[in-house]
Order: structure tokens, then sequence, then C-alpha cells
């Protein structure tokens, strides 16, 4: 059964009803599309803001800023110097070896021994010396005692033949023996002599006062001076006066004299720093891989014994020195500006310098009132930490810039915003 409903407004079909509306769009519709339409462009404001937001964002942090590093400008010392190693010796280092050889009979001196001029420090069995001093001089009494019975028969026969009772050549060939007798007799005093020095050498004696600082020998050694002296000892003269024997390149020795300032270090005292005076610089130059070094002497007062013989100095010789100066860090004469082309008409270049004076010329930047501004000066000594001013419009106090470091703007007007 079908059932058919009909309006002016609505029609309604269906299998068992149907119904169909048909006519103008309700309030309900108007409504609705109002609403979509007034999101959508929200949503497209909201956009164009955010995307505002992020160039503005995008364009305050991608902006740089320089920022420059400044050092003061100060008075104070620049000093020149040259650096070197070497090593500490005292200054007369006698060496105490032995003329004859045998065997260490005893010993009276030991490392650090304080000895005196002429003190025996060792002694060689003396018995076989003493055993060819007696062979000689029993040689010598004996050829002596020749002579004088050659010489008493001399005189005898020199009297017969005055008388013409022998023969005149009998008299000369007793002068003739008297004269070997003679050479014979010299001949045994100088080998009585040489005995005697040899037994002397038995006893190892200090020819200096000082103290033992080397012994090389033990008692029972046997010394062998046949081909070589041997070394027993080594004696220092005085340990309160030392020196440091210090290897200056070839390149540095130009500028050092005698009694040039000087100090060190050693790694015994390393937060002390001792004084000294250049005494000597040798001529005799040493070569090690092509590579030429001179030794310059430094003395050294040891009167408290710190020092010891043998340590390693780092030494610090000063050539030239300045007090009092305006001075500033090297690294103020070496910095330029990124992009800055120098140029004689340029506002803040500093003037050219004349052909005659360029090595003396330099340049710093100076910032006054957070502007950098090129000032030229002409430089003085320089020790690789500061240079002096000699003239220039610097003065204590000017900030002079060392470095520039690029900053970035907005940093923390992003972290505000992200928080």
């Amino acid at each position: 059964m079908t059932t058919s409903v009909s309006s002016d407004s609505s029609q309604v079909e269906s299998r068992g009803k149907v119904v169909k509306f048909t006519g103008t769009p309700s309030a309900a519709s108007k409504s609705w599309s109002g609403i979509r339409k007034y999101w959508l462009a929200a949503t497209v404001v909201s956009v164009i803001i955010v995307a505002g937001v992020a160039i503005w964002l995008w364009t305050i942090v991608t902006k740089n800023s320089i920022q420059y590093v400044t050092v003061p400008v100060t008075r104070g010392i620049v000093t020149l110097s040259v650096t070197a190693t070497g090593t500490v010796n005292p200054e007369l280092t006698i060496i105490v070896g032995s003329y004859v050889s045998g065997v260490i009979q005893s010993l009276s001196c030991d490392y650090n021994t304080e000895v005196k001029a002429g003190q025996i420090c060792a002694k060689i069995d003396p018995r076989p010396f003493q055993a060819t001093l007696d062979q000689y001089s029993g040689q010598l009494l004996r050829d002596q005692a020749i002579l004088a019975k050659d010489q008493g028969d001399l005189k005898r026969y020199q009297q017969l033949a005055a008388e013409n009772s022998i023969a005149r050549q009998q008299a000369e060939d007793q002068a003739y023996l008297v004269q070997q007798d003679l050479a014979t007799v010299k001949l045994d005093q100088g080998l009585v002599e040489g005995a005697q020095l040899n037994l002397g050498y038995t006893n190892i004696v200090s020819p200096v006062d000082g103290t033992v600082v080397s012994r090389n020998v033990t008692q029972g050694q046997t010394v062998a001076a046949t081909f070589q002296t041997p070394t027993l000892f080594l004696i220092a003269s005085d340990l309160k006066k030392m020196e440091v024997d210090t290897n200056v390149s070839e390149s540095d020795i130009g500028g050092i004299k005698e009694s040039q300032d000087s100090s060190f270090t050693v790694d015994a005292f390393p937060k002390r720093t001792f004084q000294g005076k250049v005494r000597q610089v040798r001529q005799s130059p040493q070569t090690v891989q092509n590579v030429v070094t001179y030794d310059v002497v430094i003395s050294v007062d040891n009167s408290d014994l710190a020092l010891k013989p043998g340590m390693t100095a780092a030494a610090r010789i000063v050539i030239d020195q300045r007090s009092d100066v305006i001075r500033v860090p090297d690294q103020a004469l070496r910095y330029v500006p990124k992009g800055y082309i120098a140029a004689p008409n340029r506002p803040g270049a500093a003037p050219a310098a004349s052909s005659g004076s360029q090595s003396n010329q330099g340049q710093v930047w100076i910032l006054r009132n957070g502007v950098p501004t090129a000032v030229a000066v002409v430089l003085g000594l320089d020790d690789d930490s500061f240079t002096e001013i000699v003239s220039g419009d610097v003065k204590p106090g000017d900030l002079v810039i060392t470095a520039e470091q690029t900053t970035t703007k907005g940093q923390a007007a992003t972290s505000q915003l992200r928080l």
C-alpha cells in the first residue's frame, strides 16, 4: 500500500513511507555557513601573523654585530732577552790523577770531603818504588866510591909523572878514567832522583783547597797509568762560586756581551730565580747536526750552596731594557679590522711612513667613543710580549684593540619568546 502526501512545502515518499522536502533553506543552514567562513578567515589571519613574526625573528637573529677585545695601554718595563739552556758547574774543577801505576793502598778522601792543598787523598803501594830507589841509591854509593878511589890514584899519577917516575900517558889515562866515573855518578844521581819522584807520586794529594765532588777509585784497585793518566778524584775549588755554561745559537750570539745581567732557574727550585752576569763569551763554536752554538759562561754567587754541579739551568740573558715606557701588547700591532683596506685618503687611516724609517713605523687601533680609530706610532724595543711606543697619539689608559668577535643579536629575545 502506497501513501502519498503533498503540500506547498514538502513531499514524503518511501517504500513504506517516502518523505520529500522542497522549498527555501532553513535558518539553521544559514547559521552553519557563517561560522565556517569566520573560522576560515581567522585561520588565514593567524597564518599571516605567524609568518610575519617568524620573518621578524629571522631578521633579528641573522643580524650580526662586532664586539672588540681591548687591552689598556700601560707604562712598564720592556726587556729584550735571549733564552738558553746550560749546565751548572764549579768555576774551577781539578782532575786529580795518578802519574804512576800500582795498587791503591789506602783512601782518605770520599765524596763531599773538604780538603786542603797538599792533603793526601789516596796512597798507592810504595814498596816497588821504594825498592827501585834503594837499588839506584846503592849504585850511586858504589860509583861514588869508585870515583873517590880513581881521583886519589890520579893525584898520585900526576905527582909521579912530574918526577918522571912514570910515563905521562899513564897520568892522562887515569884522568880520563876519573871523568868516566864522574859521568857514572851523575847518571846514578838522576836515577835516584827519578825514583824519589815516583815514590812521591804514590801519595795522591789535593793541589787546591776545595771539595771532592767525585771519587773514581776504591781501596785495593789497581791503577794503570801506562798510556793515559787515570782520573781518581774531581775536586771543586770553591762551591760557593758557580758558573752556568749555556749554549746560545748563532742567531742570538751577536747581542751578547760580557757583564750583561742574566737570570736562570733550575728544576730543583722552580719558584726561585738565580741572578748572575755574563763572564765570558767563548769564541769556539760547537756544531751538532748542522746547528751552531756558542758557549756563554754566566757566573753566579752560590753562598748558600743551593746549586749543585750538573744541574740543568734555563737561563735568560738581558740584551737591552727600557724602564717606565709606554707599551702596548704585540697583538695590538698585528690587528687589522676585517675588510679594512689601507689607503692614504681613507678616513681614519694612518699616514704612510717615510722610506727611511719604515722599520720603526707601526699602527694600532684604539677604541674611542665606541669607534675603532687607527693611530700611527713609532716603535721602540720589542720583547715579543710588549712593544715600546716612542711617539704617537697613544697614552696610558687608551684601549687598544687586539681582536674582534662577531656576536648575534636577538638571541636573548628568542630565548624569552621560547619561554
